[in-house]
């Protein structure tokens, strides 16, 4: 499994926005900070708005900014709305296994205990940790 640079920089964004959460962020400014296309980001924002992780402010001073506290969103699932599935295979694809060959597939386990243990992994990590992170690291930019 690979993240593509989608579901990077959706965490890059997120991550921004929550070290600004004290109000609404213009996208052009999370752009030159991140060095990230602001149009890439305009593809990204509406999924993240549409999943109810960002709200937006229009005019003066608007911009985005997270809908909830940091310490609520996971990496799972924000990857998960910007990736699609994070299964490894695609006959983990579905909530239902379609494969027909799923009752036969000797390696169907072993991609099952691999799916469970990213999915595990990932929604074990916050924002929150990454924002606690870039802080212990006394970084000044950072990169995913």
């Amino acid at each position: 499994m690979k993240i593509s640079t989608k579901g990077r920089y959706a965490l890059r964004l997120m991550i921004d926005l929550a070290l600004h959460n004290n109000s609404y962020v213009a996208l052009k400014d999370v752009a030159a900070r991140q060095g990230i296309s602001k149009k890439y980001l305009e593809q990204i924002v509406p999924l993240l708005i549409r999943s109810g992780m960002l709200h937006t402010s229009r005019g003066f001073q608007g911009g985005y900014k997270l809908a909830r506290s940091p310490s609520s969103y996971t990496i799972g699932d924000i990857l998960r709305i910007t990736e699609g599935s994070l299964a490894p295979v695609s006959c983990l694809d579905n909530e239902i296994n379609l494969c027909d060959k799923q009752n036969s597939c000797p390696t169907l386990y072993m991609w099952q205990g691999l799916y469970d243990v990213i999915n595990k992994y990932l929604d074990s990590i916050t924002l929150q940790d990454l924002i606690d992170k870039y802080y212990k690291l006394g970084a000044d930019e950072y990169y995913i």
